[in-house]
């Protein structure tokens, strides 16, 4: 005998998905990164703060939500991903505006970070002190710049086991890692919502979960 149709499926199980995960982190990133890198008293550091935050708690909320509501889960987990756009967008315009670059995702020191699959913030960090050679340079200013001028480390075709010479400053190190996270999280969280999008209209919401079930009691009833 086929198991009866739950009213009330599981939820909340939004600790195991994978981009809930990685906003987590880049939330934790992000919180470092503005109170090291951004003035504290300033709007870009709180709403920067406030959309990583937002991106987590969304796809929280929604996946816990989806017991009673497929809508409301689609709509939060939308809102999850517009706000980690927003973030992403934050971190290109500090590297934009600093004369810093933002490396594309073959730059050998984001493979490197990749291959790390870094889950905490201390991993994040140690990563970012491994490119810097386990030191501290004293030629950056306070946003991160490199006095000499020379903003980034160009890319090359083979990864080396070490740190280019010319080392990136922290917060160019910290404003890539950020940008990969998030990269990482917007790609799952649309296909997350391409999946919830397409169970909406193949399988209806609580209305039609609560019709199918109240038939089915009474056809075994």
């Amino acid at each position: 005998m086929n198991e009866l149709e739950k009213l009330i499926p599981l939820h909340g199980g939004y600790r195991k998905l994978k981009s809930f995960q990685m906003a987590q982190l880049a939330y934790d990133v992000t919180v470092r990164f503005c109170d090291r890198y951004i003035e504290k008293r300033s709007r870009t550091h709180d709403q920067m703060v406030q959309a990583a935050r937002s991106g987590v708690q969304n796809i929280a909320e929604g996946s816990q939500a989806s017991g009673t509501s497929k809508k409301t889960e689609l709509k939060l987990t939308n809102v999850a991903r517009a706000s980690l756009e927003e973030l992403r967008l934050d971190y290109e315009d500090y590297l934009r505006q600093r004369g810093l670059a933002q490396w594309p995702p073959e730059h050998p020191a984001l493979m490197r970070f990749k291959a790390k699959r870094c889950a905490t913030l201390e991993q994040v960090r140690a990563w970012a002190e491994e490119e810097r050679g386990g030191h501290t340079r004293t030629d950056t200013d306070s946003q991160g710049r490199g006095k000499n001028g020379n903003p980034s480390v160009p890319a090359s075709v083979e990864v080396p086991e070490r740190p280019c010479a010319s080392v990136p400053s922290s917060a160019q190190l910290a404003a890539n890692a950020a940008l990969s996270l998030l990269n990482l999280a917007c790609y799952l969280l649309d296909r997350q919502i391409a999946t919830l999008e397409k169970n909406f209209v193949e399988e209806g919401g609580f209305t039609e979960r609560l019709y199918r079930v109240r038939s089915e009691r009474r056809t075994r009833g």
